[in-house]
Formats: C-alpha cells, sequence, structure tokens
C-alpha cells in the first residue's frame, strides 16, 4: 500500500486525509497553517514541517490547496514536494485550479521523472466527510491507474477523461452547472416566500418533479432561513467561476448564466459574505427582491 503525503488540511482536505487513514494508508501531513492536524494525529497520521519533508516520507504527495499560485508554491516552491519527492512518485492534485496551468506543472513533473494527476473532485463537505466524493481525473493512463486506490480511499465515483488538465476542465463544466442550479433554486426560493407561500411545502412538492436536486434538498434550507454556515465559500466558488469563464474564453464558448452567477457572487465577497456557504447566492436575490440582506 502506497505511504502518503497529504498537503493541505482545509475543510476538504482534513476530512479526506482522514479517510485515507481509515482506508489503513500511512500518512504524513502538511498544513501551512499550524494546527489542523490534531484529529489527523489521533487517527495515527504523521505531521511535517514541510511539504518537501512530508514528500520524504511518501510515494504518493496528495494536495488539496486554495488556488493556482499556491499549487505552484507547495509543489515547486523553497521547501515544496519536489525537493522530497523522488523520481518513481506521483502528485495527486485535487485542487481545483488552471487546466493550462496544470498541464504546465505535469510537464514540469515529468521532466523529474514524477507521475501527476489532476483530480478535482465535487461533493462538497459532506461528500468529503463520508468518502463519497466523485474526482475528475486527468493525467497519464498508468498514473491514473495508480492513483486511483487513493482516490477510491476518498470518494465514490472516479472518472479519467484524458491528459493532465483534463480533469481541471470537467471541473470547470461542473462549477458552471451548479452555478446555475444554485441561482436557479434561490431564485424560486425567494419568489415562493415573495408570493406568500410555504417555501418548505414548495420544497417537498418540487422534490418529487423535475426540479428535484441535491441543491434543492440540501441547500434550500440555509436559503429559506437566510443562515449560510459552510459547505463551500462563496470565494471559492468565485475563483472556481473565474477559471471557467477563462477557459469559456479561450474556446469561444457563451455563458450567460455562469457570468451573472460571478457578477452576484463578486458582490457578496465585496461586501463580506465571501467565507459563508455559497448558498448565500439566495442573500443577494433577497437583498434585489426589497428583503432582508
Amino acid at each position: 500500500m502506497e505511504r502518503i503525503a497529504f498537503v493541505g488540511l482545509g475543510t476538504m482536505g482534513a476530512a479526506m486525509a482522514a479517510n485515507l487513514r481509515r482506508a489503513g494508508f500511512e500518512v504524513t501531513v502538511w498544513n501551512r497553517t499550524p494546527g489542523r492536524a490534531g484529529a489527523l494525529l489521533e487517527l495515527g497520521a504523521t505531521e511535517a514541517a514541510t511539504p518537501a519533508a512530508a514528500a520524504r516520507a511518501a510515494g504518493v504527495v496528495v494536495s488539496c490547496v486554495s488556488d493556482t499560485p499556491d499549487v505552484e508554491t507547495v509543489l515547486f516552491g523553497a521547501d515544496g514536494v519536489v525537493e522530497g519527492l523522488v523520481a518513481g512518485g506521483l502528485v495527486i492534485d485535487c485542487s481545483t485550479i488552471s487546466p493550462a496551468a496544470t498541464a504546465a506543472f505535469a510537464t514540469r513533473m515529468r521532466e523529474r521523472g514524477i507521475g501527476f494527476v489532476d483530480a478535482p473532485m465535487s461533493g462538497g463537505s459532506e461528500g468529503a466527510k463520508h468518502a463519497t466524493l466523485t474526482f475528475f481525473v486527468g493525467g497519464e493512463p498508468a498514473d491514473a491507474e495508480r492513483a486511483n486506490p487513493v482516490l477510491a480511499a476518498m470518494g465514490r465515483t472516479i472518472t479519467h477523461f484524458g491528459p493532465a488538465g483534463s480533469g481541471q476542465a470537467v471541473k470547470a463544466v461542473n462549477q458552471v452547472v451548479i452555478a446555475g442550479t444554485y441561482l436557479g433554486v434561490a431564485e424560486g426560493m425567494i419568489l415562493a416566500m415573495k408570493a406568500g407561500l410555504d417555501p418548505e411545502a414548495v420544497v417537498g412538492a418540487l422534490g418529487g418533479g423535475v426540479a428535484k436536486s441535491w441543491i434543492l434538498e440540501n441547500r434550500s434550507g440555509k436559503m429559506i432561513a437566510n443562515d449560510y454556515p459552510l459547505g463551500f465559500r462563496t470565494s471559492l466558488h468565485l475563483k472556481d467561476l473565474v477559471i471557467a469563464l477563462e477557459l469559456a474564453r479561450s474556446t469561444g464558448a457563451t455563458l450567460p448564466v455562469a457570468s451573472l452567477a460571478a457578477q452576484l457572487e463578486s458582490g457578496l465577497v465585496a461586501r463580506g459574505y465571501g467565507d459563508e456557504d455559497m448558498s448565500n447566492l439566495a442573500r443577494a436575490i433577497r437583498s434585489l427582491s426589497g428583503m432582508e440582506g
């Protein structure tokens, strides 16, 4: 069984690393902000002082950080992963970042004899906790096959789409689709309340028809209550939409709904709501509809 280094213990990463330990992997962890590893240490993980030190103890490194510059820093910066991971190792990047940058990172790793797989995921904090994530995988077939048992300990659905960067492109599509769904559910909930309907009864009725969705089932309650605990940060989804819109521009796609969602999320972040769950798109629709913000 592979020895794993896990770099990045945020809301998703900490739960994912815990599932690797529960599956029997030896896990060494690192996080930029100290103090996040306590529960993992109780599960038998080891903590390292730098990404390089974590990588020295492993054959496979899993990274899960916020943005493209963060991935480049933890992989290639001072005391980065490449300073510790030897040739023959594998990097599995579960961050959501630029497809083009991902392809470039994979090339840099191959020059060092290190495999690289991009495996961004969907499923939210619930999926990370319960090991039910969906992974969108890009990379060389042999590297994707090697990554499969590691990903299987953290998720339920694993699909390999093609060369490095392919997983990130599919994640961009995912973020576009959920943007529209969140926005549609938010508008529906506000319309129901403005029309004097019982919104919870509306949700129950809609769930029996074609409007049924995970977001309707799991996030409409936050929208009705106007309370948005995490979840998935609005600021991070906005970052993902920017990546998707850049991909759209480069490919000639037009994404009006995603563009509107990005505009509304930008306003929410500017108003100080970036750390709330992205179901707070309902907060923006409330404000536009003359309800409390």
